[in-house]
């Protein structure tokens, strides 16, 4: 016990030992928080809230038309590369839509003039813009697609249930809706 407590080298070890298992633990801690701080922020997800999903078909003019709500929930903007009606791309050409910020209530109706131009949903006017090419929705907008004359659809399909499917470079949204017969 003498030769410990005279040895002056002794305390010196123990204490370089503690100094660095503190120092190493405090630097991993540190390399942690820092990690999970980057991730956390610079990481947002996409994500897309779909809603008053319909599909029509009219039977005096034998024409189909689909309608579908997307709001952009997630904290970044998207771009919708595809849209599908059961399965079958319907062309750019087909699609007319409006981007908003306003909340919308009321449910989509068939539109029997559907082209560039106003249609009321509710009671406010929106100016819809046909499509001709990839559609881009900021964060915390609303789209509003209106497609005419989806791919099979037919009269045989009233009734059934039908999916409307928006695709972005990250993911695929999946919404099912039964098939309506349009009466004027």
């Amino acid at each position: 016990m003498r030769n410990i407590l005279k040895n002056r080298l002794a305390l010196s070890t123990v204490v370089t030992t503690l100094i660095i298992l503190v120092v190493s633990v405090l630097l991993a801690g540190v390399v942690t928080y820092f990690a999970i701080n980057v991730t956390s922020t610079r990481v947002q997800e996409e994500s897309l809230h779909m809603t008053k999903q319909h599909i029509w078909y009219d039977a005096t003019t034998g024409t189909s038309q689909a309608a579908i709500m997307v709001i952009n929930t997630g904290g970044r903007d998207v771009v919708i590369d595809k849209l599908t009606v059961r399965g079958q791309e319907s062309a750019w050409g087909n699609i007319y839509y409006n981007i908003t910020t306003d909340s919308i209530s009321a449910d989509l109706s068939f539109n029997t003039t559907m082209a560039a131009g106003d249609l009321t949903i509710g009671t406010t006017n929106y100016t819809f813009v046909q499509a001709t090419t990839d559609l881009t929705l900021q964060s915390g907008k609303t789209l509003v697609i209106y497609i005419t004359s989806p791919d099979s659809i037919t009269v045989n399909d009233i009734g059934l249930t039908a999916a409307i499917t928006v695709f972005t470079s990250q993911a695929m949204y999946y919404k099912e809706t039964n098939v309506q017969a349009y009466v004027a």
